[in-house]
C-alpha cells in the first residue's frame, strides 16, 4: 500500500493548489529542481511548514540534464580543492550506502595513460589521494570486485587499481592501442538525475510539504518592507493567487537573477549560464566493459554506460548567453564530442551513430555570495565535473552575461544570498552536493525569519524508495512470479522505482493491460506511464517521456513513436479529450524535431537561439 501522503495524484495537485492560496507557510522554496526539492526536503524535516512551486515539471531544467554522476570531482584534485572533493565524496557515500542505494550505483571508470611513468606516477597519486579522501569519509572501500548492490554495500567502492596496456585493451579493446600506454580504473557513481529529483519530491510530501508544478512566479509580495511570499500563476487555468510565507527562498538556477529582479531587490548572486551538451550512441559502438574519462584541451570528456543501451558522452561547457528556456546542442557540440573520443577509438563514431542528444545549463557563480549560519562565511562545493549541474528549470527572465573568463575556469561553488528581508537566494553548486547547498540554504532561511526548526536532518533520511529496497531486492523472484512479469523487467523496475516498486505492480494488478510495454518504447511498461500520472504528478506528454521515462535521450526518434500510446494512458487518466491528446501529441512532436533539426543544421549557439526562439511552447495550457 503506498505511503498515500508522497503521492503526487491529480488529486493531491487540487488539493495543494487551495492549500497554497489559503496558508501561510513557515518557507516558500522557488524552483523545482535538485536544489529547490532538496530544501523543502530539509525544511520540512526540520518541522517547518513548507511549500514548494516551480514553473514547468520536476527537474524540467538542468536537473535533468547532467552527467548522471555522483562523484567527488577528481579533476578538482588539479586545484587542490580537497575540502570540496572530500565534502562530495562524502555526499556520494550517503548516497550510495543509504539515502538512495536504489538509484544511484557504481561505474567503474578506465583512465587511459598516453605517457609511460610520469604520467602514471601522477594519475596514480590523484586517484589514490581521491580513494584516500573517500575512505576518510567513513564508507570505507572493497579491495576487491564491484561494489555489492542495495544497502549492504554501505557506502563502499572499490579501490582504483593500475593495468598495463594489455589489461586495459581487455578491458575496453575499444580503444586504439596506439592512445595509450596503460590506464587506471577507478570508481565513482551513475544515478537518473530526474527521478533522482521526483523521489526528493514525493519524500518532500511525506513529511507535509505542499508541491505544486506548472506554477510560475509573476511577482512577489512585499509587506512592512519584507518579502512576505510570491504571486503565483497556475498554468492550467491562468489563475493567479497569492502564496504568503515567513521567508521565500529562490533555488531557480541560470534564472537567479531574473527572480531577484523579479522580486525587485539588489543583485545578491551572479550567475553566468554554460552550456552543457551530451550525446547517446548504442552500446554496441563501444567495444568497452567499463566507462572512460578522457582529458582534453578545455576540460575532461566522459564515456559512462547508461542501462543496458547505450553510452552518454559529454560534456561541451560554453557561454550561453541566449534564451534559457530551450537551450539546443549544435552540430558543433555534436561534432567537437565525437572528435575529442575518436581520437582513442579503434572505430570512429559519426553523427549516424548519435541517438540521443540534450543540452543543460550549468548556473556558474560568476559573483560572491554569502553563505550564513554553520560554516559562517565559507564557500561551498564546486559544479559537477562535466555535468550540467543543480539548477531547477525556474521560468523567470533573462539575464546576461558576466564577465569574459573561460566557462571551465568559472569556480563550481555554489552560494547563498540575503538580498532583501525575507528573501534568501541559493545557486551554483554540483547535483552531489545537492543536501550540504540546501542545509546552507534552510539555515539561511532560519535566521532570516527567526524561525524555530530543528538542525539539519537529511543525512538520516532516505528517500521513500530506499526504505525496505533490501527486502523488495530479496523477494524480487516472487514479487515476478505473482506479478507475471519477467525478471528482467522486475531488475529494471527495482533500479527505477526502489521499494516503491510495489505501486507500480499493484497498478498491473487492478489493470493487467498496463503489464504490456510500450511499442517501441525501449521496455519501458504501460504501468510506467500510468504511475507518473498516479503518483509522480506528470501532467504533459513531454513530463513522462523526457523525464519520468528517459525516451527523448534514448530513443533515436526521441521517444515519438510510442508518443500516441503514452498519451492515451495519460488522457483517460487526467481527462483529456481527443482535442488536447492531439494538441500534447503535436507539441511533442515539434519539439523533437527541433532538437533534431538543431543538432543536425546550427552551426553555433546564435543559429540554435534562433531556432529555439520561433519554435512554441512544449507544454499545452
Amino acid at each position: 500500500m503506498a505511503d498515500q501522503s508522497s503521492v503526487l495524484s491529480p488529486e493531491r495537485r487540487a488539493s495543494d493548489l487551495a492549500k497554497l492560496a489559503n496558508r501561510q507557510f513557515d518557507v516558500l522554496v522557488v524552483g523545482g529542481g535538485v536544489t529547490g526539492a532538496g530544501v523543502a526536503l530539509d525544511a520540512a524535516t526540520r518541522g517547518l511548514s513548507v511549500a514548494l512551486v516551480e514553473a514547468q515539471d520536476w527537474a524540467a531544467g538542468t536537473s535533468s540534464c547532467s552527467s548522471k554522476l555522483v562523484h567527488g570531482g577528481l579533476r578538482y584534485l588539479q586545484m587542490l580543492d580537497f575540502h570540496l572533493v572530500h565534502e562530495a565524496l562524502r555526499e556520494r557515500s550517503l548516497l550510495l550506502g543509504s539515502l538512495a542505494p536504489h538509484l544511484v550505483r557504481p561505474v567503474p571508470i578506465l583512465y587511459p595513460l598516453r605517457q609511460p611513468f610520469v604520467e602514471r606516477a601522477y594519475v596514480g597519486a590523484g586517484v589514490a589521494l581521491y580513494d584516500a579522501l573517500a575512505f576518510s569519509t567513513g564508507a570505507g572501500l572493497g579491495r576487491h570486485g564491484p561494489a555489492r548492490r542495495g544497502p549492504a554495500r554501505r557506502g563502499g567502492l572499490p579501490w582504483h587499481r593500475h593495468l598495463s596496456k594489455r589489461g586495459a585493451l581487455e578491458l575496453a579493446p575499444g580503444l586504439r592501442r596506439d592512445a595509450l600506454v596503460g590506464a587506471v580504473v577507478y570508481y565513482d557513481c551513475q544515478v537518473d538525475d530526474a527521478r533522482f529529483v521526483v523521489e526528493l519530491v514525493r519524500t518532500a510530501a511525506s513529511y507535509g510539504a505542499v508541491a505544486l508544478t506548472r506554477a510560475p512566479v509573476v511577482g512577489f509580495l512585499h509587506e512592512g518592507g519584507r518579502v512576505a511570499g510570491v504571486s503565483v500563476r497556475d498554468s492550467e487555468t491562468g489563475r493567479n493567487f497569492p502564496v504568503r510565507a515567513k521567508v521565500t527562498v529562490s533555488a531557480t538556477g541560470p534564472w537567479t537573477e531574473d527572480t531577484e529582479a523579479l522580486a525587485g531587490h539588489a543583485r545578491a548572486v551572479t550567475v553566468r549560464p554554460s552550456k552543457g551538451v551530451h550525446v547517446l550512441v548504442p552500446r554496441n559502438r563501444l567495444d568497452a566493459g567499463c566507462g572512460l574519462i578522457l582529458r582534453t584541451k578545455k576540460s575532461v570528456l566522459f564515456v559512462l554506460p547508461w542501462r543496458d543501451s547505450h553510452w552518454i558522452i559529454g560534456t561541451t561547457d560554453t557561454d550561453w548567453p541566449y534564451s534559457k528556456g530551450r537551450p539546443l546542442a549544435t552540430s558543433a557540440d555534436v561534432g567537437y564530442i565525437l572528435s575529442e573520443l575518436n581520437s582513442v577509438l579503434e572505430r570512429p563514431l559519426g553523427t549516424d551513430d548519435v541517438e540521443g542528444v540534450y543540452a543543460g545549463l550549468r548556473p556558474l557563480v560568476a559573483g560572491k555570495g554569502v553563505v550564513r549560519g554553520p560554516g559562517e562565511g565559507r564557500r561551498a562545493s564546486p559544479a559537477m565535473d562535466g555535468g550540467a549541474g543543480t539548477a531547477t528549470s525556474g521560468g523567470v527572465g533573462e539575464t546576461g552575461k558576466a564577465g569574459a573568463q573561460e566557462t571551465t575556469k568559472i569556480s563550481r561553488e555554489h552560494a547563498v544570498g540575503r538580498p532583501a528581508p525575507g528573501l534568501v537566494v541559493i545557486s551554483g553548486g554540483k547535483y552531489t552536493t545537492y543536501r550540504v547547498m540546501a542545509a546552507d540554504a534552510v539555515n539561511a532561511a532560519v535566521a532570516e525569519a527567526g524561525l524555530h526548526a530543528l538542525e539539519c536532518r537529511t543525512a538520516s533520511v532516505p528517500l521513500l524508495g530506499a526504505r525496505g529496497f533490501q527486502a523488495v531486492v530479496d523477494s524480487r523472484d516472487a514479487l515476478a512470479r505473482e506479478s507475471g512479469i519477467p525478471p528482467e523487467t522486475m531488475e529494471h523496475l527495482l533500479g527505477r522505482y526502489g521499494s516503491l516498486v510495489t505501486e507500480v505492480l499493484d497498478s498491473i494488478k487492478e489493470t493487467p493491460s498496463l503489464s504490456a510495454p510500450l511499442e517501441g518504447g525501449h521496455g519501458y511498461l504501460r504501468a510506467e506511464v500510468a504511475h507518473a500520472v498516479s503518483h509522480e504528478g506528470a501532467r504533459h506528454l513531454d513530463d513522462v517521456l523526457s523525464r519520468r521515462a528517459r525516451l527523448a535521450i534514448e530513443s533515436p526518434d526521441r521517444g515519438t513513436r510510442c508518443a500516441r500510446e503514452a498519451g492515451e494512458i495519460m488522457a483517460g487518466l487526467l481527462g483529456w479529450d481527443n482535442t488536447a491528446l492531439d494538441a500534447e501529441l503535436d507539441a511533442y512532436e515539434r519539439d523533437a524535431e527541433l532538437w533534431a533539426r538543431a543538432a543536425r543544421e546550427a552551426h553555433d549557439d546564435a543559429e540554435a537561439a534562433c531556432m529555439a526562439e520561433g519554435a512554441p511552447p512544449l507544454s499545452v495550457p
